[in-house]
């Protein structure tokens, strides 16, 4: 009957080929998953993503990423299509609720899911805005503009620090290797003032994060990382309220082509907006 799932469904934690076929779903969506991403999601929490099923027939995925021992990000929240409207993504949204219970919760949720989410506890703290199109970039040259290898990977982890509400250094160590993503920072008398990262989506380039101590070292930084494009596509996701991270795509030529609510259940965290020029993911924060 319409509403009422099956007895035959079940929840468990996903396997490895059940996020590949979410992140499939995710790019049927328009999301544009990048092509390495499963690695490092899986290795932020393996416990953090759950599938719904109909038997043996997986209809619905959630991830509900542990963060440290008090803050969860909920993401790839979708149901097949073909099964909408059945009651199955209510009863795997709860699972994943109860997962991150007594956790500061955040997530990026398409608007017109904010009402849903509403209901759910989550307050909107802004927008992020997914600005996209083709610069054509040489890499700058400057002297502080490093490749992230493993002799400041410490370095870099301190730097992010205190743009996430919670330590993710396991995320990060996978994110910042150079096999699936190119990692630059920007280091200054041996200081970080800046780092970001793209990698290759299923249509162009993403970058993110892209966290800097200003305008200029930002500018410089996109500059190096979108060149690894060579004429494809750019993608950043930019939180709403930077107006320097808005100056900065339209400087480059990019325009808005989406956009998602971030919201938290719980108070939100007090991070340095204005030096978010770009968010890592999404799906993790």
């Amino acid at each position: 009957m319409a509403g009422e799932p099956s007895d035959d469904w079940t929840i468990r934690v996903m396997t490895r080929p059940d996020l590949d076929l979410a992140i499939d779903w995710a790019a049927a969506e328009g999301w544009n998953p990048g092509l390495g991403d499963v690695e490092c999601f899986h290795a932020a929490d393996p416990g953090g993503f759950l599938v719904g099923s109909l038997g043996t027939e997986p209809v619905a995925s959630i991830s509900v990423v542990r963060y440290g021992g008090a803050f969860g990000f909920l993401g790839l929240y979708i149901v097949r299509p073909d099964r909408r409207g059945q009651g199955f993504g209510h009863r795997l949204w709860q699972a994943g609720m109860d997962r991150l219970a007594n956790r500061l919760v955040g997530l990026d949720g398409v608007v017109a899911q904010q009402d849903n989410y509403r209901r759910s506890g989550f307050a909107l703290a802004h927008r992020n805005i997914r600005f996209g199109g083709i610069p054509h970039l040489e890499a700058p040259r400057d002297a502080g503009l490093r490749p992230v290898k493993p002799e400041i990977v410490d370095a870099v982890l301190a730097y992010d620090r205190p743009f996430f509400p919670a330590p993710r250094d396991t995320f990060l160590r996978c994110w910042l290797r150079p096999e699936a993503r190119k990692a630059v920072a920007l280091v200054r008398d041996g200081g970080v003032e800046g780092y970001g990262v793209v990698r290759a989506c299923r249509s162009g380039f993403k970058i993110g994060p892209l966290f800097a101590d200003g305008e200029h070292e930002a500018d410089l930084l996109f500059r190096a990382l979108a060149s690894e494009a060579k004429g494809d596509a750019v993608f950043l996701d930019l939180p709403e309220p930077n107006a320097a991270a808005h100056r900065l795509a339209a400087r480059h030529g990019l325009s808005a082509v989406f956009e998602t609510a971030r919201m938290y259940r719980g108070e939100t965290p007090d991070l340095p907006l204005p030096r978010i020029y770009g968010i890592s993911t999404f799906e993790l924060g």
